[in-house]
């Protein structure tokens, strides 16, 4: 038996994963910024960059998606909503927030390797 999700619920989860992903996408500007003020121009750290700036990107997409489904989630949004009409919003805020997941842990995981051997062994 599936039972329906109350609009409530939805406001909820979508202001705390809005929270989460945008803290996620902070870290991820904070790389970026760290590696364009950075001496460093291997080929590695161009790979970090854009593994960052990916993760950044899709982290970006998700708050916005995220948004959306909190503000039609809202009572007193303008329009009448129906259970139907935010699923792209949620599908595409939950893809994009796995995805920016995903391009993190690749990040941390090339981020060793600038150190050392071992290092790079232990976060892979």
């Amino acid at each position: 038996m599936i039972t329906e999700i109350s609009f409530e619920y939805w406001n909820k989860l979508s202001s705390q994963t809005v929270f989460i992903v945008s803290l996620l996408g902070g870290f991820s500007i904070l790389v970026i910024a760290n590696l364009l003020v950075s001496e460093l121009k291997s080929k590695l750290v161009k790979y970090i960059l854009l593994t960052s700036t990916l993760a950044a990107g899709l982290f970006l997409i998700s708050i916005f998606a995220w948004t959306a489904v909190m503000m039609m989630t809202t009572p007193g949004y303008p329009e009448k909503i129906d259970r139907g009409e935010f699923t792209y919003h949620r599908t595409l805020g939950a893809a994009t927030l796995l995805l920016g997941i995903i391009s993190l842990l690749s990040l941390i995981s090339l981020v060793g390797w600038t150190k050392s051997r071992k290092m790079g062994i232990v976060t892979q």
